[in-house]
């Protein structure tokens, strides 16, 4: 109940109005902290010059942004554009052996930037597990994969692996984890693809095809093997009406939303204020709590952009690949608190739905989110904050079930039958409201720091309490109110014979839906809140 429940349009208005005057009540604080002249030494490291014309300096504390959109832009932008290139000639005079041509470049790449011994490991590990793969058995694939991922993440054996690079440049630590970690990641979806294989075995070309694949090599996301193989190997290369046009538009976005992060970081040092702790406990309480939920928004929107690019260059080859993480203001249930969903639908195909079935039963559900958040910190990389993390959102996504469990029984559904729907909705973004802010606090403690979220915690819960507490929660209570309508009207729009709504609110076109910092380098800020298990087709509670 309260799925499509209209609420009144002056309601909605004073939500709209509500949400506005606090967002830029927060965002004044920042900025005004982010101008002052007394937190210079504060900022001394890392806000560094930048645009001349701005008159402003640069927040440069988000390494892996600079990276991508400053330092090795360049290099960036030129080894896509060579796969592009070569990926469209292939496609026009060749197009049976685009996939070899894929795997090819991306093959030449790599050698380029990381040298021989880099791609003979990369290699070895791909035959191992290939090796192991003949065997179909899911459980010793599962163990070799697991294995494998973890000599990349524990010493000794992270420090001989690295001995095969050679060189030293800024991006190489990152390249190499990155690399070597998806490449594990991948030979684990063939080998348990081949596992399910009931004819004959995938040959091992198929296995390097898949995972040289250079847009998703170095830095993801993780496309399954079953998806890869039937989409590069696909000869028809027609492309639906205004596919082109929309690719373009993405593009184009995509780009504008780097320009606008790159004028944030001139205005609101909103990465290096968390970083000093003596500057965060003389702020106001709207000022840290805005803070940190606008680097969960930061977050969001640097895997949407960074992702966004590869999908881009994926999608002119033929390709579907993961959709774009779900924005971080839009998530108030855990069963959906993901940032990429590549790996989400990794973990939701092998581990998490293949575990916990129809995800109507605790037990099975407990294990299966036990399993799926044991492999998430091996991924992250094992440390107190990556256990800590894991064993929260762990714990929320089960009391999600125990929860809805508890209320889908007497007396509480029969209370919910006897009132109206729009106070149903209602009482259910009252529960969600917590559940958002509990969601925001468990990614803060991963994203930044846990002085930062314990910080954050005392002063929304303790410090604050009764005004800013009560406060932030009416906001946030607008906020998921908000969101619930933008439901409604998309499933108004899904749904053709909805369940009759006595107040008449238009329905426009549905709008585009638009993903912390890793403790390894194998992975990258985007990836420690992109691994909560979802399931697509389990339904989610309000």
């Amino acid at each position: 109940m309260g799925v499509k429940a209209a609420l009144p349009r002056y309601e909605l208005y004073l939500y709209n109005v509500v949400l506005c005057m606090a967002m830029l009540w927060a965002a004044r604080w920042i900025a005004d902290i982010s101008s002052s002249n007394s937190n210079k030494k504060t900022f001394k490291t890392s806000v560094q010059p930048g645009w001349y014309y701005s008159g402003r300096k640069m927040d440069t504390a988000d390494v892996e942004w600079m990276m991508w959109f400053s330092t090795f832009r360049v290099h960036i932008i030129f080894a896509l554009s060579g796969h592009v290139i070569f990926a469209k000639i292939c496609s026009l005079l060749a197009p049976q052996y685009r996939s070899l041509v894929f795997m090819v470049y991306g093959m030449l790449a790599v050698f380029s930037s990381m040298g021989w011994a880099y791609v003979m490991l990369i290699l070895s590990h791909c035959v191992l597990l290939y090796s192991i793969s003949l065997v179909k058995l899911r459980w010793l694939c599962f163990v070799a994969g697991l294995t494998t991922l973890a000599t990349f993440k524990m010493e000794p054996f992270i420090s001989w692996q690295a001995c095969f690079v050679t060189g030293n440049f800024d991006l190489r630590p990152l390249l190499f984890y990155g690399g070597c970690g998806f490449t594990v990641m991948r030979c684990m979806s063939f080998a348990l693809e081949n596992c399910e294989r009931k004819d004959g075995n995938y040959s091992i070309l198929e296995l390097l095809k898949y995972n040289f694949y250079l847009p998703f090599f170095y830095f993801g996301p993780i496309m399954t093997f079953d998806k890869f193989y039937i989409q590069a190997n696909n000869p028809d290369l027609t492309r639906k009406d205004g596919e082109m046009w929309n690719i373009s538009i993405q593009a184009l976005l995509h780009l504008g939303v780097i320009m606008i992060v790159a004028v944030l970081f001139h205005f609101m040092y909103i990465l290096t204020i968390p970083g000093d702790m003596k500057l965060l406990k003389h702020i106001s309480d709207w000022a840290l709590v805005g803070l940190a939920y606008v680097n969960l928004v930061y977050d969001w929107v640097k895997a949407a952009v960074m992702f966004g690019v590869i999908n881009t260059v994926s999608r002119l080859d033929h390709l579907d690949p993961p959709k774009p993480p779900k924005c971080i203001t839009m998530l108030y249930v855990f069963s959906e608190a993901h940032f990429d969903r590549g790996i989400n639908e990794f973990l939701c195909k092998y581990v998490y739905n293949y575990l916990g079935g129809k995800h109507d039963n605790v037990l099975d559900e407990l294990i299966a989110s036990l399993c799926t958040f044991g492999i998430t910190a091996l991924w992250l990389g094992p440390s107190w904050v990556v256990f800590i993390w894991s064993f929260l959102n762990c714990f929320g996504l089960n009391f999600e079930l125990w929860t809805a469990k508890l209320f889908s029984m007497e007396p509480f559904i029969s209370i919910e039958m006897a009132i109206s729907d729009s106070m149903s909705r209602r009482i259910r973004a009252v529960f969600n409201t917590f559940n958002f802010w509990t969601i925001v606090l468990y990614n803060v403690l991963v994203l930044n720091s846990l002085e930062f979220a314990k910080l954050v915690a005392n002063r929304l819960l303790l410090k604050g309490f009764p005004f800013t507490t009560i406060t932030v929660m009416f906001v946030t209570y607008c906020l998921i109110q908000l969101i619930k309508e933008k439901e409604r009207r998309q499933a108004l729009i899904d749904d053709p014979d909805p369940i009759p709504i006595t107040i008449p609110i238009p329905i426009p076109p549905p709008a585009p839906v638009p993903a912390p910092t890793s403790t390894d380098p194998s992975t990258t800020q985007m990836d420690a809140a992109a691994t909560q298990p979802v399931d697509p087709n389990k339904q989610k509670a309000e």
